[in-house]
């Protein structure tokens, strides 16, 4: 009986043994539990309902419990339906039993479905600020997921859930300006954790690649840390500009070729703003074009092109704590050939700090002002150091040029934004220029005002734009109100003349000389003074006086072999318009082209062959004009000497049109006329006594360049001649 019943017991057992290993290696499937399953699913949420085929049951010893799968089920919440690949789920046994809440877990593996569907699914579960913040920029796409959601005795999710999966050709928008299309990535959800991998997309038609993104929850805040590359290509600039808006504004850039390896971290709130924003970035700048309009550097690069070009530049760029800083070093083309750039460029607040170092070897390059080029196949190593302001001023702390022994230094340079000096600390110049003469001078600043000294300076330069400039300000200041004292040793006018020991004393108002005073010498102890004063009117009287004007007359090039003479010049300004005497006495000319044309025309050859010999003498020129807005006035101009005397007036408007007319007449007519002066012979008009003409009346009209002189005969001189020819003889 006890072997029996031993043998029942144990056949019992056996079969309990094979259920269970049966139940728990292969399972059953079955309907039966369907309703209790969705009943289930609606304890969790009652807007979900779920559309069952065949369950499968397989029985887990470990835990007494039930894993529960179905294949192909149907989720059906607020007018969506989602085909899911399986769901998955883990029922207490005692649970089960006692009919309490026996989901454990929830797995659920999809189909392809759209995107807004799965953030609806996902809400409806938890409508947290995350799933709102999805609900918001996500517009299209396709999702594979996995999800696995672990629930409390209360049917709560607990905070271990998980959901990874794959998005295929996705499309958010975010801030309604960043569309992001084609977008496809693998990504991992955790609580607080979100996790992006091999990231590839179109960000406003711009193609993006990024490995890795990780965002984490932190006291209401999301922690966002990625990595973004971008293959290179030609960068639409009109979509380089929506993307980083009014800071790419200030650039001119009309073309881009880059790729890039990019960290970056910022903090996102609840609200969409963002924070705490930094970069670090390796850019391999191949090419960039800009185009410079606002700063004229055809005076310092001859050749300059249109559009300043970087090549091959390795760019760094890291910005934290709303400071960035870009540093790179490449090629610039400026002018024909390329030469060397590097830089680093710092931003705080709205201030971009910088310190920029060009070689310049092939290229050339000029300070036309200065007289300086540099030599050919020699490195000329420019130094900028300073800061350029939201407003458009900048603040050079450091310009510096070096090219072997020639060296330019200034410190402490401000521009406004039109580029106009308003302040400067120092100047330093020590450089060889184009006519081989050393130049060593200095401008310092002492509290307001300034001094200028050094042992050497060409000023021909100087000289020349300030005879042909209508202008009485310093073009180059914006508002110059100070004092600067002179002592320059050595002062050249031209290539071998200068004058010893320039002293004096400029002060300026309003960007206008108020009052000048310089004295000096040449080598011969002749002066050359310099005055400019305002009256009890405001009228600004300039004089110039020297007893060798032989230097200041070479500045007009269409006048040459000028000896001897005493120059007296008085101008009187007002209100733009000034009236000006020039007197010079006793010299000689050789060529001057229009007398020449002119006596040429007058059949004077005679006086024509003397020009070009050993000159035509003049013992007095005097001449009155005005000056208004580059239009010069010529009340009079006359000139007496031994062999020839002119009379004329007309005008000059500048670089544009001259208009002159007046009379020519040859020494034996004023002879015939007044009877004062002694004939000087057969090389005037003719031969015999009363051959010819009195004189010939003429007319110089035309542009600079193209100039027609037309002349007739005059029987009778005009009483306005003849009374300025007995003033002149009665001084002499």
């Amino acid at each position: 009986m006890n072997k029996k019943l031993i043998k029942f017991l144990l056949f019992i057992l056996a079969v309990l043994i094979l259920v269970i290993f049966y139940l728990s290696i292969f399972g059953f499937s079955t309907e039966k539990f369907n309703n209790k399953i969705k009943t289930e699913i609606l304890n969790i949420n009652n807007d979900v309902n779920l559309e069952l085929k065949n369950v499968k049951f397989l029985l887990n010893l470990s835990n007494l419990s039930l894993n529960v799968k179905t294949f192909g089920p149907e989720v059906f919440f607020n007018n969506h339906q989602l085909k899911l690949e399986y769901i998955k789920t883990n029922i207490s046994l005692k649970s089960f039993i006692n009919d309490e809440f026996s989901i454990k877990n929830l797995q659920i593996s999809t189909k392809a479905i759209k995107l807004n569907d799965i953030v609806q699914l996902a809400r409806s579960f938890e409508n947290s600020v995350e799933l709102f913040l999805l609900n918001k920029i996500v517009k299209d796409g396709f999702l594979i997921g996995n999800i696995n959601l672990n629930f409390d005795s209360n049917g709560r999710i607990k905070d271990n859930y998980e959901i990874n999966g794959v998005i295929k050709n996705g499309k958010l928008v975010i801030l309604d300006k960043h569309n992001i299309n084609n977008l496809n990535l693998f990504f991992k959800i955790k609580d607080k954790e979100y996790f992006f991998e091999n990231i590839e997309t179109n960000l406003n038609q711009l193609k993006l690649s990024l490995p890795l993104i990780k965002i984490k929850e932190k006291n209401n805040q999301f922690l966002v840390n990625g990595k973004l590359i971008s293959s290179e290509k030609d960068i639409d600039i009109k979509l380089l500009r929506s993307l980083l808006g009014d800071s790419f504004k200030v650039f001119n850039i009309e073309k881009i070729n880059f790729n890039s390896d990019n960290d970056f971290t910022f903090i996102i709130s609840k609200k969409f703003k963002i924070s705490d924003f930094n970069l670090e970035s390796i850019i391999n700048l191949n090419n960039l074009d800009y185009k410079n309009n606002f700063l004229d550097l055809k005076k310092y690069f001859p050749n300059i092109k249109e559009s300043i070009r970087l090549e091959n530049h390795k760019v760094l760029i890291n910005y934290k704590n709303n400071q960035l800083e870009i540093s790179g070093k490449g090629k610039v083309i400026i002018e024909d050939k390329s030469d060397m750039l590097n830089y680093n460029i710092t931003k705080k607040n709205d201030q971009y700090f910088f310190n920029t170092n060009i070689s310049i070897n092939k290229n050339p390059f000029f300070i036309n002002i200065l007289q300086y080029e540099k030599k050919e196949d020699l490195e000329l190593l420019i130094k900028l150091i300073g800061v350029y302001k939201k407003n458009n001023q900048i603040k050079f702390d450091l310009i510096s040029l070096e090219e072997n022994d020639n060296r330019f230094l200034i410190k402490n340079l401000n521009l406004n934004n039109k580029f106009k000096i308003y302040d400067i600390k120092s100047l330093e110049l020590n450089y060889v220029n184009n006519k081989k003469i050393k130049n060593e001078i200095n401008l310092k600043k002492n509290k307001k005002n300034y001094e200028i000294y050094g042992k050497s300076f060409d000023a021909s330069q100087l000289i020349y734009d300030q005879l042909n400039n209508d202008e009485d300000s310093i073009s180059v200041f914006s508002d110059l109100n100070t004092s600067i004292n002179v002592k320059i040793i050595k002062t050249y006018l031209d290539n071998v003349t200068f004058v010893n020991g320039l002293t004096g004393n400029l002060d300026f108002r309003n960007n206008k000389i108020n009052k000048l005073n310089l004295d000096s010498s040449f080598t011969n102890n002749k002066k050359l003074t310099l005055t400019v004063n305002k009256n009890e009117n405001n009228e600004t009287i300039t004089t110039l006086f020297s007893d060798y004007p032989k230097p200041l007359v070479k500045q007009y090039k269409f006048v040459k072999g000028f000896e001897g003479g005493i120059l007296d010049f008085y101008s009187i300004k007002k209100n733009g318009i000034s009236n000006s005497v020039l007197k010079i006495d006793n010299f000689k000319v050789q060529e001057v082209p229009v007398l020449a044309k002119l006596l040429t025309l007058a059949s004077l050859q005679g006086i024509a062959d003397l020009l070009t010999g050993e000159g035509i003498r003049f013992t007095n020129f005097e001449m009155k004009f005005t000056n208004k807005k580059g239009l010069m006035t010529i009340d009079e101009m006359y000139a007496i000497g031994p062999a020839i005397s002119v009379l004329m007036d007309g005008y000059i408007e500048t670089k544009k049109l001259i208009s002159l007319r007046g009379t020519l007449v040859p020494a034996t007519t004023i002879n015939r006329t007044i009877a004062s002066i002694p004939l000087i012979g057969k090389i005037l008009v003719g031969k015999k006594t009363g051959e010819g003409v009195f004189g010939v009346s003429f007319k110089i009209k035309g542009s600079p360049k193209n100039l027609k002189t037309t002349v007739n005969p005059v029987k009778t001189l005009t009483p306005r001649f003849i009374t300025r020819t007995l003033e002149k003889i009665k001084k002499n």
